[in-house]
């Protein structure tokens, strides 16, 4: 029997040739990590990751969690769906209402519109991790204060964007802290008291 077999593009490949790249390929991308690891896969496969499900690690106000997802599932779902982490909420699932705004690496970002794949190997967090409801953060003392919320389902989007920013500006005054906040939507009407609570935050240079 023949040692070649002719491929469909015209090209012939040694059996032997075959199976000792692939003896060699697999001790390779043993020595990878996960990342590298998926490079190498998505190269063999003409850059394309999928559709089956991969694996991937997020860490999730500072817990690594493991799981398995489609390339093409969000961070929202995954955190929602495969990680149990409820507070950012799916309500336009389009990047336009915020209620879904976690910090990635300290910055404000619609988990929606992010891919969990992308999110890998950066600091995510969620209102989970920004306070508890024995120690409140700055901002949630505010919000609470100044009763900021009534559904519910915009505020974690609210705190979280807010939060990122009196982070970065702690001497923002009401003003600023409102035009940070505008990517983010209430539907019950609840701005009064989130202006209040700006206010207060501002007063209090962020909280910090």
């Amino acid at each position: 029997m023949s040692d070649h077999n002719e491929r469909p593009d015209g090209t012939n490949v040694s059996r032997r040739g075959f199976l000792k790249g692939f003896g060699a390929g697999t001790v390779a991308t043993g020595l990878l990590s996960p990342a590298a690891l998926r490079e190498s896969m998505a190269a063999e496969n003409g850059g394309v990751l999928g559709p089956a499900e991969i694996p991937i690690t997020l860490k999730v106000n500072g817990a690594n969690r493991a799981l398995k997802v489609e390339p093409r599932v969000t961070l929202l779902d995954a955190l929602r769906n495969r990680l149990d982490v409820t507070g950012p909420k799916k309500v336009c699932d389009r990047g336009t209402c915020g209620a879904c705004t976690v910090l990635v690496d300290g910055q404000a970002v619609y988990a929606c519109s992010m891919l969990a794949l992308e999110a890998e190997g950066r600091a995510i967090t969620t209102v989970e991790g920004i306070g508890t409801p024995e120690k409140l953060s700055a901002v949630q003392q505010a919000f609470v204060k100044n009763d900021a919320q009534q559904c519910g389902f915009c505020t974690p989007g609210f705190v979280t964007a807010a939060t990122a920013f009196v982070r970065k500006h702690p001497s923002a005054t009401t003003e600023e802290i409102s035009r940070a906040l505008g990517g983010n939507l209430c539907r019950c009407g609840t701005y009064a008291g989130m202006l209040l609570a700006a206010a207060d935050l501002a007063k209090s240079k962020g909280g910090a």
